[in-house]
């Protein structure tokens, strides 16, 4: 295995000697022999008119277009008019913005607890309300039995 990773790194050495020599070929190759550079090697950079008109056509593609002008007023009327406008703050509630009590993290914690236990309770409730309507209606039931016994005894 370090036979390949050095054979490898051989490998890319001589690639990297290559490119390097093709870099320098091509270079050498722009240049002529008296030792100027040709027009192909170098490239001069353009000139950009903005406020000047060249008299000649070549240099006319060189000319800026005049950029445009954006109408500021507009936008400064704008702002004028929401800055005079008065903005509402919502209302804010006042037990928000008032310091906690000590407590307040346990009550958190144990409202879920009591919420179970209210509902039990409702139920509880609820089902001792059934029970005495029950004995309720037997009693009933049973006067009303009383009642007619009576009247057929009379």
């Amino acid at each position: 295995m370090v036979v390949n990773m050095e054979s490898s790194l051989e490998e890319e050495a001589l690639k990297r000697k290559d490119r390097l020599k093709a870099l320098k070929r091509k270079k050498e190759s722009d240049t002529q022999s008296n030792g100027e550079v040709t027009k192909e090697a170098i490239e001069l950079p353009k000139p950009k008119f903005r406020s000047y008109k060249p008299q000649d056509e070549k240099l006319q593609d060189h000319l800026q277009l005049e950029p445009k002008l954006i109408n500021v007023n507009e936008e400064i009327q704008e702002q004028l008019q929401s800055a005079q406008s008065k903005v509402v703050l919502e209302e804010l509630d006042i037990s928000n913005l008032a310091p906690r009590k000590p407590d307040w993290d346990l009550k958190r914690d144990v409202a879920k607890k009591l919420e179970k236990l209210e509902r039990r309770t409702q139920k509880a409730i609820a089902e001792l309300i059934r029970e005495r309507l029950k004995q309720r209606q037997e009693d009933l039931a049973s006067m009303v039995n009383a009642g007619t016994i009576e009247n057929e005894k009379r």
